[in-house]
């Protein structure tokens, strides 16, 4: 009898676990992640620390990777992270400068970024198939039985090329068939880290309203009793349809870094409503990060602002929502709803803000009232006017907006024209016609120039029946520019006639009114002689075998977007 009442008890306790356990289970908005644990190692020979994580918020894009430490100093040996073969290799003047690409045998690549030179055996063969396509910018596919190598591995030497600031290394790992970028940190690399999220601020929307076309209100945040909460207590609101956003930052065990957050869910009186995960983000997401911010804020030189809600406009991502939500609060009634925010980090420690939410009696619904026309995500945007034209496409725009267009004559040049301003991000490109009256004789050397401040882009027109055509991926103001004006060349510690001997490179300087260059070519003797680009500041030839002594003729072309061309010769003694 003891034995049946015990036999019930158990099967009524297993029960209880498992609809716990399946509500529990149900109730998560992100799957428990299946990733292989230790089979990476730390690939750099420097101390164990991070500059960055994965997810972290950057102009215009997520932080795909972890930025690993070098101890302050470039040709730190960086080693394979796991056993597999060289699949790809980049060089480019930007972006990840010089790279390597390992596929491996779980159906993972890792990737390492800013190199210096890579091992002998790979450093020839880069440069042989360089001199091949006579390019030093590559992106190469490498056989995979030509470079094998096992988990500890020497491949290069750190260093800051490309879009690197600083010496440092940086890591990815993605899934190889889908090119997904995953977050190394869930792959147990040996990171201490104890430390919940700080959470800094909190900011409030009218979702009857564009988030363009509004301030959020913002709250300062205080910590009581391990909670964060308003500082001036519950939040009261005169809106039916409201979202959140925070300001948060991780750190880990021994350092200050703000680093990003790993995660954030929006709970609504105990029920999940939204959130965000950073994991499994593809570089034609990255850009998605302008959905994720509040762009205006922080265009207006405010803080980063982390939506909790996915905008209109926003396709896929890092959000997930549950059934029947939008990530929106809506307050149909006066009644209080009880908020909660968890906010944690890859290593699953978690902070959470709490507070209550309550509708306001009267509801003020604001209206933008304004004579131009408003463009909506999810359709084909099109402006049309006698000067100047231009179409979104699709899935350009995150949230919508009233378009704002001006037109100015300077003193000196054609005229500029203003579309809307730098506070709406655009996803693609958008093709921006200007009509004008160039000769035809010089239709070839137009550039539209756009700027916004202190920036400033330059393109090539495409002439069609009286309009120049160009495509951008921002709004600000546009130009037309006749260029023609030839490249400047200015060789560094080099001049003609040289006994070059006693130097080891030839450098030279390259600057044109439009900032960027078509090409640069260099031929040594007839015939075509690498020089690099790193950062896109100076092109550098270091001597080597394809420089042998006696006399050499040295003849540089560079060829502007314009078309615009200059060429020296330089004759020189090895």
């Amino acid at each position: 009898m003891l034995k049946k009442k015990s036999s019930h008890t158990q099967r009524i306790l297993i029960t209880c676990i498992f609809l716990f356990t399946c509500t529990w289970v149900s109730a998560q908005l992100f799957a428990p992640k299946q990733y292989p644990q230790k089979y990476f190692q730390w690939p750099v020979g420097a101390k164990i620390g991070l500059v960055a994580n994965f997810g972290e918020l950057r102009p215009n894009h997520y932080h795909m990777g972890l930025d690993m430490r070098t101890d302050q100093k470039q040709n730190v040996p960086v080693y394979a992270a796991a056993a597999g073969y060289i699949a790809k290799v980049k060089i480019e003047p930007y972006g990840f400068g010089r790279c390597i690409y390992i596929n491996h045998p779980n159906g993972l690549t890792t990737l390492y970024a800013h190199l210096n030179d890579f091992y002998p055996a790979l450093e020839k063969y880069i440069t042989e198939q360089q001199y091949r396509l006579e390019q030093w910018k590559v992106f190469l596919d490498i056989p995979e039985n030509l470079f094998p190598v096992k988990k500890g591995d020497f491949i290069a030497y750190s260093g800051s090329t490309g879009g690197s600031q600083g010496p440092h290394v940086h890591f990815e790992i993605r899934d190889t068939k889908s090119d997904k970028v995953l977050n190394p940190l869930l792959f147990d690399f040996p990171i201490a880290d104890n430390i919940a999220p700080d959470i800094v601020r909190l900011a409030v929307y009218d979702r009857n309203l564009s988030t363009y076309e509004q301030t959020p209100v913002l709250y300062a945040l205080k910590k009581v009793n391990g909670v964060y909460r308003p500082a001036g207590g519950n939040i009261r609101v005169k809106s039916d349809k409201v979202s959140f956003a925070i300001t948060a930052f991780d750190r880990y065990t021994g350092s200050t870094n703000q680093n990003g957050i790993y995660k954030a869910e929006l709970f609504d009186n105990d029920k999940t409503i939204a959130g965000f995960e950073m994991d499994s983000i593809s570089y034609d997401e990255t850009r998605y990060l302008n959905a994720h911010i509040d762009y205006k804020t922080r265009s207006s030189g405010g803080p980063w602002l982390e939506h909790l809600s996915k905008l209109p406009g926003h396709q896929n991502g890092i959000y997930q929502t549950a059934p029947g939500q939008d990530g929106v609060i809506r307050l149909a009634d006066e009644a209080v709803h009880d908020i909660r925010i968890v906010v944690s980090d890859a290593n699953e420690n978690r902070s959470t803000l709490q507070f209550s939410l309550q509708r306001e009696a009267e509801v003020v619904r604001k209206q933008i009232e304004s004579p131009v026309k408003m463009f909506l995500p999810g359709y084909v945007n099109v402006f049309e006017n006698p000067d100047l034209s231009f179409y979104l496409p699709e899935g350009s725009l995150y949230d919508s907006f009233h378009i704002q267009f001006t037109k100015t004559i300077p003193k000196t040049g054609r005229p500029i024209y203003q579309v809307h301003n730098n506070q709406v991000p655009v996803q693609n490109y958008f093709p921006v016609k200007i009509r004008d009256d160039f000769p035809m004789a010089d239709t070839g050397r137009i550039i539209m120039k756009r700027s916004w401040k202190t920036k400033e882009d330059y393109k090539k027109t495409v002439y069609e029946k009286g309009w120049y055509k160009a495509s951008f991926r921002e709004f600000g103001q546009y130009q037309l520019i006749l260029d023609s004006i030839p490249p400047q060349v200015t060789p560094v510690g080099f001049r003609d006639g040289m006994m070059a001997s006693k130097i080891n490179r030839i450098a030279f300087v390259v600057k044109d009114n439009t900032e960027d260059i078509k090409s640069f070519t260099a031929l040594l003797d007839g015939k075509w002689l690498r020089f690099s680009n790193d950062k896109g500041k100076t092109f550098i030839y270091t001597f080597d075998e394809h420089c042998g002594p006696g006399q050499h003729e040295l003849l540089i072309t560079v060829i502007d977007l314009a078309g615009n061309k200059t060429e020296k010769k330089y004759g020189f003694v090895r």
